[in-house]
């Protein structure tokens, strides 16, 4: 059983690709799956459940306790990907979980009727009482945007017959993909905020929706801001993850080169907000009221305000009820794009008290940096220095 080999063809050395994340201070998810040829009930489907358990046992098994151990210390394991039956986007059975009527067409295969029961006594809960067995965390495979959050509510609680228990009381952190951040919010309130699950995650975020350089910049911040709002009590209790960060397309977040690695536009837009926003993040609960051609939300990164602004060219102004510097006459702010980074120039932005809110006033460029929106947006950082 080889279990030191890694990417899709599974030619490359995990080991140091783990250790080396670790040096650079990355953690490491592992993804555990699928069913070898061999052992599948759809013949020679590695999607379909294994016909031999204790297999899939063994294997699971062998990785955790080889990467939980030192020198790797993994703490979180995937089990399988995006295990689905129907989908609510149309599709009979899933991509990555197929059964008996799988015929190699997702658009023409019936409905695989015995989908959840197979997952969550064949694969998930096999695998999940072994990852626990180690003193590790359960991250549920990445539910399919497609899928349909009610639908994967009935998964989550879905009690097995055989085995009297839910799925849900073996995921530590409840797992999505391509959601934007308000739909998060329900998965939250029902199986976060008092338990049983420790976190949301989405470890598949961007992929063809970088074609549009807004997206992932706006969908960090969005998702920083909601955590804080959440409960934010610990660094991996909400995570989100990008999808082909590497890659040739236009769209991916960098290109291999020669002679370099180069960044795109999304590449560029994280740099910008690691450096806009690098002090310690913190909820910013007091009123913004944006003239009709800007709207925006708000944190606190260290003593800054940072606001991310999405607005049409020409002037803009908002105002901030309640707030409090530490020296008025010294504070300053600033209007950086959130793509390259560049501040305006001085005359373009300013913020003066009026009716006890700070009232900035900014200059949105004539080309904004947005594409193919209706009608195209820039997109900024408002950053108030020195508040209190």
């Amino acid at each position: 059983m080889r279990i030191d080999k890694t990417s899709s063809a599974f030619d490359s050395d995990l080991p140091p690709a783990l250790i080396a994340n670790d040096r650079h201070g990355i953690g490491s998810l592992l993804q555990l799956g699928y069913t070898p040829g061999w052992n599948a009930s759809v013949p020679g489907d590695s999607n379909s459940a294994p016909v031999d358990v204790e297999a899939w046992e063994r294997y699971v098994d062998a990785v955790v306790r080889t990467y939980s151990a030192p020198p790797y210390n993994l703490r979180y394991f995937q089990i399988w990907n995006e295990a689905a039956g129907r989908l609510s986007g149309g599709l009979a059975q899933a991509t990555f979980w197929n059964g008996p009527d799988a015929d190699g067409n997702v658009k023409t295969s019936k409905p695989y009727e015995h989908a959840m029961q197979d997952y969550v006594e064949r694969i998930h809960i096999p695998a999940a009482r072994i990852i626990r067995k180690y003193h590790a965390y359960v991250v549920y495979g990445g539910w399919p945007d497609q899928g349909g959050l009610d639908n994967f509510r009935k998964w989550l609680e879905y009690r097995s017959p055989t085995l009297k228990e839910r799925m849900l009381d073996w995921v530590d952190y409840i797992d999505t993909h391509y959601l934007q951040v308000a739909e998060l919010d329900s998965l939250y309130q029902q199986y976060v905020r008092n338990g049983p699950a420790r976190g949301v995650w989405q470890t598949e975020i961007g992929d063809a929706y970088m074609k549009d350089p807004h997206y992932l910049p706006r969908y960090f911040f969005d998702f920083a801001v909601w955590a804080l709002d959440r409960n934010w009590d610990d660094p991996n209790k909400y995570l989100s993850m990008v999808y082909h960060w590497d890659g040739y397309e236009s769209f991916r977040l960098t290109h291999r080169g020669p002679p370099r690695r180069t960044y795109n536009a999304s590449g560029r837009s994280l740099v910008v907000l690691n450096q806009i926003a690098n002090g310690s993040l913190a909820s910013f609960s007091k009123p913004l009221q944006f003239d009709s051609g800007a709207s925006g939300s708000a944190l606190r990164s260290g003593h800054d305000v940072v606001m991310q602004v999405s607005a049409d060219p020409g002037w803009q102004t908002v105002s901030v009820g309640g707030i409090k510097l530490q020296s008025p006459r010294n504070a300053r702010v600033e209007f950086v794009d959130a793509l390259t980074g560049t501040a305006s120039a001085r005359d373009d932005v300013a913020l003066a008290w009026q009716d006890q809110a700070l009232k900035i006033r900014f200059r949105v460029p004539d080309r904004v940096n947005g594409a193919d929106n209706k009608p195209p947006k820039h997109l900024a950082y408002l950053v108030i220095r020195g508040v209190a």
